[in-house]
């Protein structure tokens, strides 16, 4: 029988026990091992088969065993201790509370997922496993985020599979009241809301839920409330589900609803307001439209309104192709704004010119989130420093007349959250070298003198810990084959072969991610007769688990699913490659540790970062992957091996896998299982196990979460909330009204005449030339203007390479016919070809950069002609 209504029944702890709700509700226990190993001695059994997560664990304990605990001296005093430990972590300074100068006093950061814990499926794959990461190095360093995302009541789907290996995808309904989360409560103690109003005078109610990570509050909007008609309420049912309506709905109330929400926490609960909004891709790009009519309503005119909020906004893009971007039907946005619906003070066109693909290329019918994201924030970045190039040629449109490379969309690489990911028992074997505290704080804020020590560690502890790993790693696969053979409704009796699946002396590979189809899941699969030699070799054989899900509507993707598991039916192999379902981060944690090296082979360059080999490498796992994303950036022949690529404009696609494939098949035969295999003379893989220590003392630092944030605070929110505090109403008015006069007197600005002292086309290093420049303003003045000479290599095309930018002074007044003359030395500090030209840019202090309004004059055709700008 089923019920016909469900209630969640909490237990009543004993007053000594308290603290374990407490402790249960701050999310810190995800990556905190004493809280965990607290609750673990709760009740062992109960721990294991409540999926490891507090929450569940405390509804399902025994009153009697409770009443046994509270009576246990020892269990109180550890309880205390732990609960003490928290208390310092939420409340002491940390290091943001150590920097110099005036900090944001709170930073919005706003993401569509995030990936905490498997106890709050709230994610997919790497953007909001990202946005987790983000946070907990946050709270660690003593950031004052606040972040908001969505809460979705069947979250992502879960993945198993059919007989013949197809993916199959289920949805499990998630009630609130059973997860880590706590209503925000008004004063008189109903439930928090925020509204949106939709056409046809409909309106979207959500609730806000909180989840505590660490010291960030994390805001969660939940659509399926009683006020809500059906539609509305579904509005937050799945993580990237249903059509186009369905999804800008779902953005609406992210970006819109989540602005407000952040307002009612701070009324509520007396949190700073944030000086510094975060838009983590462009799916929250909206609530720079709230906060626009915000300041609409305290007087300001929509341009100084945006200028206002531009200054305090950060935009992170995270996808490096077009299709990777939400983009709308113009007239479905134009439905949802303007009179009638949401933003009604705002004229419906303005909004929609922010996010209109306007540009050569774009699709003049389309509203595209990234562009919206990136015309309503100051500061933008990619997520690598590979990720940083491709996104400003991708959006280079927005900025015509400027090359790629003077784009303002600069990048931070991402990082990890090590105490998230990096396995216990490495956090032990660091800990004995250096002492718990030194190791926690190489964790969390890095520093290469606490990982130097990783040096002093002997051989013999890294390739015991390594197998250590391993064996876990072989257990944890058997289990969930097994398991995942029984969905696929295999009987007991046929599942015998398991027990030999893997081998904890066998190299290692792991391979787990999202399988959209430029990761190329399959690419290991090129040539199978040779993938069999390496995985049955007789002396170095290999064994590799692969884990995936492919997105519900991409049939694809789930084709190549379904071809890999195949493969790995096979009896011939099935001991030595295995697909487990369901991939996420419960089966993460215990496979990345496991493997001896992590592969990547994504089509360069579409891999932004890839941060599951960063999670790996944390491990002493070593890396072997396409030159793409922070691999690209950080490779060294230390810490693994880079697979060449054929990525030239003339290899058609099914050539370049063949070549890529052979490339690792080689890598693999000739390189890596010799090395793994090879035994010095203390008996042990001495060159390997010097690659892992590399890995482990060089890498390491680099890929933690907590250098990604503190490069955040320090190059992104510290200016934005500079520029945030500069940006008056005054200024944010002198701002809208320069820029539009500017714009307009944009057309009569030109570059006349170019005239220089150098008499020959060649000149020796070090020589200067007397540059002489004529510019017209029409109705500007030099003080909105800086005219600039641009020098450097040229290219066989006569492109000006790794460009040096000099600033040209105007020297007396205008000419009878308006013209300025402007004059400076060009030095000739390099050899070889070299060129320059000159331009015109406008200039006013409050820019964040040079080129912020996209408009440049440069030399006509025929002035380049007729002024021999290219010297050799």
């Amino acid at each position: 029988m089923k019920a016909i209504r469900r209630l969640t029944v909490r237990p009543v702890l004993p007053d000594p026990l308290r603290p374990l709700s407490d402790l249960a509700r701050n999310l810190r226990w995800s990556w905190h091992p004493e809280t965990r190993d607290l609750f673990q001695s709760v009740d062992p059994e109960c721990w294991t088969a409540s999926g490891r997560d507090p929450v569940r664990l405390l509804g399902t304990v025994p009153p009697a065993r409770l009443a046994e605990l509270a009576e246990d001296r020892r269990f109180r005093r550890r309880l205390t201790a732990v609960a003490d430990d928290l208390d310092h972590y939420m409340t002491d300074d940390r290091w943001y509370q150590a920097q110099p100068g005036r900090l944001p006093a709170a930073v919005a950061y706003f993401s569509p997922e995030f990936g905490i814990t498997a106890a709050l499926p709230q994610y997919s794959g790497g953007l909001g496993i990202l946005a987790g990461d983000h946070l907990k190095a946050a709270s660690d360093l003593g950031v004052p985020l606040v972040g908001v995302g969505l809460l979705y009541r069947h979250g992502y789907f879960r993945q198993s599979l059919s007989r013949d290996g197809w993916q199959q995808e289920h949805y499990p309904v998630l009630d609130p009241h059973e997860l880590p989360l706590a209503p925000l409560k008004e004063s008189d103690g109903t439930p928090a809301h925020v509204a949106l109003a939709l056409p046809d005078g409909r309106e979207l109610r959500a609730r806000i839920w909180l989840a505590q990570v660490g010291r960030v509050p994390l805001l969660l909007l939940d659509s399926d409330v009683e006020e809500n008609e059906g539609g509305e309420r579904g509005v937050t049912d799945r993580l990237y589900g249903g059509g186009s309506e369905h999804r800008l709905l779902q953005e609406m109330l992210l970006g819109i609803g989540g602005v407000r929400a952040v307002r009612t926490y701070c009324r509520l609960t007396g949190h700073a307001e944030p000086e510094v909004f975060h838009t983590n891709e462009g799916h929250a790009g909206f609530l720079g439209l709230e906060r626009i009519a915000e300041l609409c309503d305290q007087g300001l005119e929509f341009g100084a309104a945006l200028e206002a909020v531009r200054a305090g906004t950060v935009f992170t893009t995270h996808t490096p192709v077009p299709a990777g971007i939400d983009r709308f039907d113009r007239e479905l946005v134009a439905r949802h704004f303007g009179p009638g619906a949401e933003l009604p003070r705002i004229d419906v066109e303005r909004v929609l010119r922010l996010g209109m693909e306007t540009y050569p290329g774009g699709e003049p019918n389309l509203f595209n989130m990234a562009v919206m994201g990136l015309r309503l924030a100051q500061r933008a970045n990619g997520v690598s420093l590979l990720h940083g190039g491709v996104s400003r040629g991708m959006f280079a449109g927005l900025w015509p007349g400027f090359d790629a490379e003077e784009v303002p969309i600069t990048s931070v690489t991402n990082g990890v959250h090590a105490p998230t990911w990096v396995a216990p028992e490495v956090f032990r074997l660091g800990a004995r070298q250096i002492g718990v505290q030194r190791a926690e704080d190489a964790l969390a804020v890095g520093g290469s003198d606490r990982w130097d020590s990783v040096a002093d560690i002997p051989d013999q502890d890294i390739w015991e810990l390594r197998r250590t790993l391993r064996e876990q790693l072989v257990e944890e696969v058997r289990e969930r084959l097994r398991a995942s053979w029984r969905q696929r409704g295999a009987g007991t009796a046929e599942l015998g072969w398991i027990d030999d699946v893997l081998d904890p002396d066998v190299l290692t590979i792991g391979f787990a991610r999202r399988v959209p189809s430029y990761k190329r899941l399959t690419l290991m699969l090129r040539d199978r007769d040779r993938l069999m030699d390496l995985l049955l070799h007789s002396e170095r054989p290999v064994q590799i688990v692969v884990a995936g899900k492919a997105h519900p509507a991409d049939e694809g993707g789930k084709r190549l699913v379904q071809e890999l598991v195949r493969f790995t039916d096979d009896p011939r192999v099935r001991h030595r490659i295995v697909f487990l379902p369901d991939y996420g981060m419960a089966m993460a944690q215990k496979l990345y540790p496991g493997c001896d090296i992590w592969l990547n082979n994504p089509l360069r360059p579409l891999e932004a970062c890839g941060t599951s080999g960063m999670k790996a490498a944390l491990n002493g796992c070593l890396n072997l992957s396409v030159l793409d994303g922070w691999w690209d950036e950080w490779y060294q022949p230390d810490f693994g091996w880079a697979i060449p690529t054929a990525d030239g404009v003339g290899t058609d696609p099914d050539r370049r896998d063949a070549i890529e494939a052979n490339a690792l098949y080689d890598l693999l035969e000739q390189r890596i299982t010799p090395r793994f295999y090879e035994r010095g003379a203390s008996g042990l893989p001495d060159r390997w196990l010097e690659m892992v220590r590399r890995t482990l003392s060089l890498l390491g630092p680099k890929v933690l979460a907590g250098r990604m944030v503190r490069e955040y605070v320090e190059r992104l929110y510290a200016p934005a909330a500079e520029a945030h505090r500069a940006m008056d109403p005054d200024s944010a008015r002198e701002l809208a009204e320069w820029k539009a006069r500017v714009r307009a007197a944009w057309p009569g600005v030109s570059v006349d005449h170019v005239q220089t002292a150098a008499a020959t086309a060649g000149a020796e290093l070090g020589a200067t030339l007397g540059l002489r420049v004529r510019v017209r303003l029409g109705d500007l003045s030099p003080e909105d203007v800086e005219v600039q000479a641009v020098s450097g290599r040229v290219d066989p095309e006569d492109r000006i390479t790794d460009a040096a930018k000099v600033p040209l002074k105007p020297v007396g007044g205008p000419d009878l016919e308006g013209r300025w003359v402007y004059e400076g030395p060009l030095v000739l500090d390099r050899t070889g070809p070299f060129g320059y030209t000159v331009r015109v840019l406008p200039a006013h202090r409050l820019l964040a950069s040079a080129v912020e309004t996209g408009l440049v004059a440069v030399p006509s055709g025929e002035l380049v002609e007729a002024a021999g700008l290219l010297m050799r």
